[in-house]
């Protein structure tokens, strides 16, 4: 296939192994139903990601249509038993063809991309991969026909442009069509049927003010939108269908005091007067059905001029993804003197606290100024699933379970049309199209878990493997850009009603990736969950989210100048028609003022993890996620050190007030369920990493702590010691 040229449709004749013998005892190699060996290569050396002595082990590296493996000649150098957090799926030493992001040559001593036909082949291979892992493979011993073979066939499969259809997603589903086995205990509510909307619905006391619609049912009127979805319950169902779903405000959720958070799509652009004028009565329309003031009071939030562009988000993430990929530890070293520098001048944790700070924004007008808040984007499928999302998890307790969060996910990102195909460029078809939205939006969770970690019933951990399974195409979760583009593919829309639609796997039946002890790790121990309350205490008991919230703020009957209003209607027309015009909503100063005041009042008071959640976003407080980006990192690396020690010895104690709790019922001959064990993995926390699970026994670099490049610069003792705060290790971020 040409580069930045016609789509060509991709050709593995050339890379596949015509005879595979999967039953010799020196074939240790695991298949999953559907995938196919395409190349190998023998007496490859792995190096081990040490120090400049090239360390390693030799083996086969080989490639299928679903990964790249290497298999070492001497397994008990690369299975380590203490290794008990192991996914089913994907080993130590594979990378989905999907998870791989650059590949790299060594020509003498020289690192070069690699792409395309290659007219001399490298002596070294070094791939880069998507979670951060770097594998380098020495070929210097390989014979020169494998080296082609092996190294045309990554690049191949790897780069070049894919059909739809030809993703190891639908080889593996068709394969395992039959053995397909769902989690009777995943009650991950997928919104994918009329009643599940209408359960939301009830659930968030929305379906007073809103209702779900099944006009796009079959996906008759916008292949954008999902079958079923919520709009206001005045808004005539014959105005969906007007301009294709664009410029209907579709429900998100609803607060308990009955304001809503909603979305919408701008209008295509239009250059014709008389369209223009249709649209804008079109729009006029609307924006009466859901602004009735002084009931309904609507503010909006563009998203699409006001707030973060996408090519923003890409640019510093690939500044910021640069400070972990690294080759070796002499790399390591000599970029630690200015790694805050280079970590700052990415601008990622600024993006970060730019979301959040929006989201704390919107969350103000709804809660505080009891306001309903409109996001408009072009699309409303990048940054409004963004958003909306860190709204609910910021306001809504249920998101902050593990089924709840999953179920979010679901509403927001999967049926709110993300193009996740495009914007993790699971295609290869335009690296344009690739930005890292849903990663910056689990970046952004993360901060939530790090500084409130009883709020939440999943861990950090379990945000990591969902970042992972970004790439693993044998969950439909991740792999299409919108539910009518899965279920054409799927074969529910199809015109043959004789073949038997596919049933993909979802990314939330976490059985298929790790057994029952390793999922343990996934659950936060120190989550308690909200006590249900009886009918009696029920009555005449107002909701302490509601008291807490109710903060001595500005008056929530507002001016006129505050938010969206009667005189504004023409501007937020126009606005939604594609004319940009900036500075929309209320004066900054306002906007500041109420927003700070809120802030600073929540913080001050004690932390009600059932009700409103707010994030620090001073800068101190927003870090780096470490468990992600620096687990592959040895030098990164605390022994018996970090969140893991302290979690281990909270362990401990929990299980030794769970056994008094036994004794005291066994006296009492107390018939009770047995209580979940608390995990066995984390017992001699002495014994493990700082970045555990992913990091158990790594070795430590005999490097100091401050880098060697600077000594020379570094001066005498005394200079040391005032200039010690200038060289931190990894660490402490």
């Amino acid at each position: 296939a040409g580069r930045g040229g016609t789509l060509l449709k991709p050709c593995v004749v050339l890379y596949v192994c015509p005879y595979v013998n999967r039953n010799s005892k020196e074939d240790l190699f695991w298949f999953l139903p559907g995938e196919q060996l395409l190349c190998e290569a023998s007496t490859v050396l792995k190096y081990v990601q040490e120090d400049s002595c090239q360390h390693g082990v030799y083996g086969r590296l080989v490639c299928t249509d679903f990964k790249i493996a290497f298999l070492g000649d001497d397994e008990s150098a690369l299975d380590n038993d203490e290794t008990q957090f192991k996914n089913k799926v994907i080993g130590e030493n594979d990378i989905t063809l999907h998870c791989v992001d650059q590949i790299y040559g060594v020509f003498d001593e020289k690192k070069k991309t690699l792409f395309g036909q290659l007219k001399k082949y490298p002596e070294k291979l070094i791939i880069h991969c998507k979670d951060l892992r770097v594998f380098q493979f020495c070929l210097r011993y390989t014979k020169e026909e494998e080296v082609k073979r092996i190294v045309s066939g990554i690049i191949h499969h790897t780069q070049a442009p894919k059909l739809l259809k030809r993703l190891f997603l639908f080889s593996y589903a068709t394969a395992a069509q039959n053995n397909t086995v769902t989690d009777p205990k995943n009650h991950t509510v997928m919104f994918d049927t009329l009643k599940d909307w209408c359960w939301e619905l009830e659930r968030t006391k929305g379906n007073m003010k809103y209702k779900a619609v099944s006009v796009n049912e079959g996906y008759k009127v916008c292949e954008r939108l999902p079958a079923y979805f919520v709009v206001p319950t005045p808004l005539p169902e014959e105005n969906v269908q007007r301009f294709q779903g664009h410029g209907i405000p579709i429900w998100c959720w609803s607060c308990h005091n009955g304001s809503a958070l909603l979305k919408m799509s701008a209008l295509p652009k239009e250059q014709d007067d008389g369209i223009l004028q249709i649209q804008k009565s079109f729009l006029d329309g609307i924006y009466k059905t859901i602004h009735r003031p002084p009931y309904e009071i609507v503010k909006t939030e563009d998203l699409s001029s006001n707030f973060l562009s996408l090519q923003e988000i890409q640019t510093a993430y690939s500044k910021f993804k640069q400070l972990f990929l690294i080759d070796n530890s002499t790399e390591f070293w000599d970029t630690d003197i200015k790694w805050f520098s280079l970590l700052e001048s990415s601008s990622w944790l600024d993006i970060i606290r730019r979301c959040l700070k929006k989201a704390i924004e919107i969350t103000e007008c709804m809660e505080a100024q009891n306001m309903n808040v409109l996001l408009l984007e072009e699309n409303a499928s990048d940054l409004c699933c963004l958003i909306s999302s860190l709204v609910q998890l910021m306001m809504d307790p249920h998101c902050r379970t593990r089924i709840g969060f999953q179920s979010l996910i679901q509403k927001e990102w999967v049926m709110g049309g993300h193009c996740f195909l495009d914007r993790c460029n699971h295609l290869r078809q335009n690296d344009k199209e690739e930005v890292p939205v849903f990663l910056l939006f689990l970046d952004c969770v993360w901060q939530l878990v790090h500084q409130h970690p009883p709020a939440f019933e999943f861990t950090e951990t379990y945000l990591t493997v969902l970042s992972d399974s970004l790439y693993i195409p044998i969950f439909s979760t991740f792999f299409f850009n919108s539910p009518h583009q899965k279920d054409t593919n799927m074969g529910r829309e199809g015109q043959d009603t004789q073949s038997k639609p596919l049933n993909l796997l979802t990314v939330w039946d976490w059985s298929v990736q790790f057994e029952p002890k390793a999922q343990t790790l996934l659950k936060n121990p120190l989550y308690v969950e909200k006590p249900k309350l009886d009918k009696g205490q029920r009555k005449g008991m107002r909701f302490k989210h509601q008291r807490q919230l109710s903060l001595p703020l500005t008056q929530s009957k507002s001016s006129p100048k505050r938010g969206f209003f009667r005189e504004e209607t023409d501007h937020l027309i126009k606005n939604l028609l594609g004319k940009r015009i900036s500075k929309l909503i209320n004066s900054s100063d306002e906007l500041q003022d109420n927003f700070r005041e809120f802030y600073d009042s929540w913080h001050s008071k004690s932390t009600d993890y059932h009700g409103l959640l707010l994030p620090h976003i001073e800068g101190p407080e927003l870090k780096v996620w470490a468990q992600r980006y620096l687990r592959w990192i040895p030098e990164a690396q605390i022994l018996g050190g970090g969140q893991v020690a302290t979690l281990s010895k909270l362990l401990e104690m929990m299980e030794e007030v769970q056994s008094l709790q036994e004794k005291i019922d066994e006296r009492h001959h107390s018939q009770q369920a047995p209580q979940a064990e608390a995990p066995c993995l984390l017992r001699n926390s002495a014994r493990l990493s700082s970045l555990f699970p992913f990091a158990l026994l790594q070795r430590h670099s005999s490097k100091p702590v401050l880098p060697t490049s600077g000594w020379k610069a570094l001066g005498d003792e005394d200079d040391l010691a005032k200039r010690e705060d200038e060289f931190v290790d990894l660490g402490d971020v």
